[in-house]
């Protein structure tokens, strides 16, 4: 099956899920690496610098869903839709839901755990954001095992995504990551 045969994408669609990409992606990695610093004017503003982008993640999420939402996505191609087994589909779903879930509950979950341990988001050091939980030590050790947790299964479930895109594109040859690109 060629490209051509692939119906993609709103451009919308596709531009806030490489946005989304790039922020996810670099926001684990950034948060990977200033979780283990020692305490330090660097290590406050790579807190800060995550929690930016944890809210732009948040942003770009809430209007990839509505763009979701407004333009569905596109059905599988019928020769893919036919030859792919159940199983994959089932996973292809599920993947998708999970990762939109975690899209928002990474972010949220985050942000609640600074404002439980006190530590207000001021986005860009210019605009303080609502703290929507109590300042609380205990809710903070729970918020930050929850964020932790949710970002590795938010990791573990982009794995598994980008694996089934390159499994379509270098295994099977359907065109079927076309959907997303940005070429012809």
């Amino acid at each position: 099956m060629t490209s051509t045969a692939v119906t993609r994408y709103h451009p919308l669609a596709r531009t806030l899920h490489w946005l989304l990409a790039l922020g996810i992606v670099g926001n684990f990695a950034l948060g990977l690496y200033m979780s283990d610093l020692p305490f330090s004017p660097a290590r406050l503003q790579y807190f800060s610098w995550h929690k930016w982008a944890g809210v732009g993640v948040l942003a770009f999420s809430a209007m990839r869903l509505l763009t979701r939402l407004m333009s569905p996505p596109p059905a599988l191609p019928q020769a893919i839709e036919v030859a792919m087994p159940g199983w994959q589909k089932r996973a292809h779903h599920a993947t998708h839901v999970a990762l939109y879930a975690l899209f928002f509950a990474v972010p949220l979950t985050g942000w609640a755990y600074s404002s439980a341990a006190g530590f207000p988001i001021v986005l860009f050091g210019l605009l303080p954001l609502p703290d929507f939980v109590p300042v609380s030590e205990a809710l903070a050790d729970v918020l930050k095992e929850t964020h932790e947790l949710t970002a590795f299964a938010m990791a573990a479930l982009v794995l598994l995504h980008v694996a089934g895109a390159l499994k379509h594109q270098v295994i099977d040859r359907d065109g079927l990551l076309s959907r997303m690109g940005f070429g012809r």
